[in-house]
């Protein structure tokens, strides 16, 4: 579709909202066309305020806004997504679950709101100003809530850190991560050299924390798929951060095991070794059916018998992933796997939405599209409801785009457990520094809301050839806080 812009740049807002109701469909910009086939956004000054409409196919909803209001901007865009949400339920009959509210952070928001209004200020705001459902405005706010809670305890000095290993086992139908199935004899021959570099990148950072005198808070590898490694190349990783990071400081050490046919009693031994707190073991679907069509090399029964075997390696603090949403997956089945969970007991549970993201096999290659999300609506109804009725409570939130009928991830714990690695990136309340091919280290101004930067190189190719220029843009952290103070 074309969205027309005239009279404004309110492009993200309401490019973004075009995609909740069409979300198979490609928005196409265009700024002041005379296009009868475009959805015309358009403010026009009037006596007394200024009038933002929205225009499509014989199709007109305007909303008015008085030039005296208070923060006339953000009105002004508030508008302008009101005409086009307006208009194009109309055309659909669809209402999205969560409104008008396109941020990948409706928690962060809803914080704000709440330190403003209160907690019941801040859920009439999301339902009548920004048209949420009530059960997704109460969700947001028990998750602010919890984050509230975490958010206090990070202080200006504070610090997370972030290890990527970009490597699978192979890759499931739906990732659009950049990651590379170690079972290519190219990329078997990308992770000793990739490692090897891994170990320098993480005394670096460490060096420069340490100069800076910055608390380190949680540490979190991720991917990919960090058991990809061998026990050895694990063994290494978390030596090299025992020597230049104080772990025995640090209130969390997470690794994402992830794929249960990655995981074995001696990877498990090595990280229970170099002292990891919570280990993520993500089977997605207990569904076997399910597990073969999205690419999965192992069956329900495999990610169980890893389960229980974290469980006799002393592992006391276990987070599971599932997706509601995929393809082949229905509520009944998403139900016997909620069934299945909840019979092991995990301490954190991980549900996300689909997202169709066009890098991925199953939008790329197989062309899928998104699929009418009253399903989707229903496993997660029973996810909030058996989670509740578990002694779950929800700690963390953020949205996708391209997300089944616009849903939200949510991850669910027994209070005490919270991932708070997930909590601190998620909000961005203070630095990430960041190791590893495709990660991004960002710096929080201490004292205020600024954050800068630092990319790494996304493919495992550039980040072996290019290490050097990686390194050097490294030099930035200690300028950044130079500037800002801590």
């Amino acid at each position: 579709m074309i969205l027309n812009l005239c009279g404004h740049d309110f492009h993200y807002e309401c490019e973004n909202l075009c995609r909740v109701f069409y979300p198979n469909d490609p928005v196409r910009l265009a700024y002041d066309a005379d296009s009868k086939d475009a959805l015309t956004s358009r403010m026009t000054e009037t006596d007394g305020g200024f009038l933002l409409s929205a225009a499509w196919d014989g199709a007109y909803e305007e909303v008015f806004v008085p030039a005296d209001v208070p923060q006339l901007h953000d009105e002004q865009e508030l508008a302008a997504s009101l005409a086009i949400y307006r208009l194009l339920a109309k055309r659909t009959g669809y209402t999205p679950p969560w409104g008008m509210l396109t941020g990948v952070r409706p928690s962060k928001l809803m914080i704000s709101l709440m330190r403003e209004y209160g907690e019941d200020g801040a859920i009439r705001y999301f339902t009548d100003r920004l048209l949420v459902q009530p059960d997704k405005a109460s969700l947001a706010a028990a998750v602010a809530m919890q984050e509230d809670r975490i958010l206090r305890t990070s202080k200006p000095d504070s610090f997370s850190l972030y290890l990527s290993v970009p490597f699978c086992p192979s890759r499931c139908s739906y990732c659009s991560f950049v990651s590379h199935s170690v079972n290519s004899p190219s990329a078997k021959k990308l992770v000793d050299p990739y490692v090897a570099l891994l170990l320098r990148e993480i005394a670096q950072c460490g060096a420069i924390a340490h100069e800076l005198g910055l608390r380190l808070e949680t540490v979190y590898i991720g991917g990919g798929t960090p058991t990809t490694l061998s026990a050895e190349q694990l063994s290494a990783v978390c030596g090299s951060l025992a020597r230049h990071f104080p772990l025995q400081t640090a209130r969390e050490f997470t690794v994402e095991a992830g794929r249960p046919d990655t995981i074995t009693a001696e990877k498990l031994r090595a990280l229970k070794d170099a002292g990891v707190t919570r280990i993520s073991i993500n089977p997605q679907t207990l569904n076997d059916d399910v597990l073969e069509h999205i690419g999965r090399r192992h069956t329900a029964a495999d990610a169980i018998e890893t389960y229980r075997l974290a469980r006799e390696m002393g592992f006391d603090n276990i987070n599971m992933d599932l997706i509601a949403g995929l393809e082949t997956d229905t509520p009944h089945s998403f139900r016997r796997t909620l069934d299945g969970i909840f019979e092991l007991s995990p301490e954190n549970i991980t549900v996300h939405t689909l997202a169709l993201k066009r890098s991925s096999r199953m939008v790329a290659v197989d062309n899928a599209r998104a699929q009418d999300g009253a399903a989707v609506a229903e496993m997660l109804a029973d996810t909030q409801r058996l989670c509740t009725d578990g002694g779950y409570v929800p700690y963390y939130m953020y949205r996708q785009s391209r997300s089944v009928g616009n849903f939200e991830n949510v991850g669910w714990c027994r209070p005490g457990t919270e991932g708070l690695y997930n909590v601190f990136m998620m909000e961005e309340v203070h630095t990430v520094l960041a190791c590893g091919a495709g990660a991004v280290t960002k710096l929080r101004e201490p004292h205020g809301k600024w954050i800068e930067r630092i990319f790494n190189f996304k493919y495992p190719y550039e980040y072996i050839s290019r290490f050097d220029e990686l390194t050097s843009r490294k030099a930035r952290i200690k300028t950044f806080y130079t500037e800002y103070g801590i």
